[in-house]
């Protein structure tokens, strides 16, 4: 374990930095060559890799490690993930720690980014174009339902973005109306990410992100707003029990 000292956190946070240089582009570029050969499962199984050996990585020179709890709430069928969104740290772990395959729900622009958006793109992932209004919808429902049929689970971040420690973010109905209409349970997720890796932030802080499963919440005749409400209170009421969990040192 290195010590915990500012320069040492900054030392640590610029090796994380030439890794993720260093290995995605790379890996990236292996992925574009690779995936027209693939087939859904194996390309997702490329990605998942690359997310357990940056993971590893974080482990190793951040000293940033997790925690999970309620595993055995997750159901053996179709359900739409909700998660707290703090951190990056989330969008790359749950991919390596979730038993099923996932369909992000992503604005279209994302594939635009170089290396990163551009493998994106060649996932089963549910891209949206906010310029088509109610429309979108009717396409993210028309994809989201393909991919639970397949296996997949649907996970989306009722915030939007992410928020920093002790924020509450406003809580869009979206996850919820789709989870509704596609008559699938919601899975809320709470997380302390933030501690260790606060929001647009070079620097990565020492400790353990632990993550929180919660129940399967039923959407069968129930409106999005009520299901929404509970996916909040639920999330935000588990966030005030997770927040000493993560020090830094």
């Amino acid at each position: 374990m290195w010590p915990a000292q500012p320069f040492s956190i900054l030392l640590r946070s610029l090796f994380f930095s030439l890794y993720l240089v260093l290995f995605t582009i790379p890996y990236a570029l292996a992925c574009f060559l690779a995936f027209p050969l693939m087939n859904t499962q194996c390309r997702y199984a490329m990605i998942a890799a690359w997310c357990r050996v940056t993971l590893w990585m974080l482990r190793i020179l951040n000293g940033i490690s997790y925690h999970l709890e309620g595993l055995d709430n997750l159901p053996n069928g179709p359900a739409v993930l909700l998660s707290k969104h703090q951190s990056a740290w989330e969008t790359l772990a749950f991919p390596a720690l979730l038993p099923r395959p996932l369909c992000f729900v992503f604005k279209r622009e994302l594939v635009f980014i170089p290396f990163f958006g551009w493998t994106l793109g060649m996932l089963k992932m549910v891209q949206i174009d906010r310029r088509k209004g109610h429309s979108a919808f009717a396409s993210m429902l028309r994809q989201g339902r393909a991919r639970l049929a397949e296996g997949a689970w649907v996970i989306m971040f009722p915030e939007g973005t992410r928020t920093p420690v002790g924020t509450r973010g406003q809580y869009k109905v979206g996850g919820a109306h789709f989870a509704v209409s596609a008559g699938v349970p919601v899975i809320p997720i709470a997380h302390n990410a933030g501690y260790v890796w606060p929001r647009n932030s070079f620097i990565k802080y020492p400790g353990v992100v632990t993550v929180s499963i919660g129940k399967p919440i039923q959407t069968t005749g129930r409106t999005p707003a009520e299901v929404n409400a509970e996916v909040e209170t639920w999330i935000e009421t588990e966030m005030l029990r997770l927040a000493p969990m993560a020090p830094r040192s």
